[in-house]
């Protein structure tokens, strides 16, 4: 997610099963700086990582590194399919609750993305039978 351009970036993911979101801020929108923002966020959960889906952006160019580091594999969706991650465009829908486009993501700080991460990983959730995601429904 980019707030002010130029500045800061929002990187996030979302696991389809158990709907559990990971945010982290990158220092910008450069395929090294996203690269390690994805292997910070998904390091604890590493074993349970065989899957990563990436929009056609050039900050995604290190995907293999990724899939080499994370032992999981990438796939791209089609262009101009964003439906093809409807759960991580509806995620970055829900942290726009909290931070506006033309937000200056530079006057974020980590703690605060944590907070707005641990709201959106505690929300209730219809599918899930009206619970919060569980890190426990990833699979192995």
């Amino acid at each position: 997610m980019i707030g002010k351009p130029g500045g800061k970036v929002l990187v996030t993911l979302a696991e389809r099963v158990s709907r559990l979101s990971r945010v982290v801020l990158a220092p910008g929108k450069t395929a090294a700086s996203v690269k390690t923002a994805i292997l910070t966020a998904l390091q604890p959960l590493m074993a349970k990582v065989h899957t990563l889906t990436y929009d056609n952006g050039k900050e995604f160019a290190y995907h293999r590194e990724i899939a080499q580091e994370l032992d999981a594999e990438g796939y791209f969706v089609h262009p101009y399919h964003s439906w093809e991650r409807g759960l991580n465009e509806n995620t970055n829908g829900l942290i726009r609750q909290y931070l506006p486009k033309r937000t200056d993501f530079d006057k974020l700080s980590s703690a605060q993305v944590e907070m707005i991460m641990e709201k959106l990983n505690n929300r209730p959730r219809k599918c899930l039978g009206f619970k919060p995601p569980q890190p426990g429904i990833l699979r192995d």
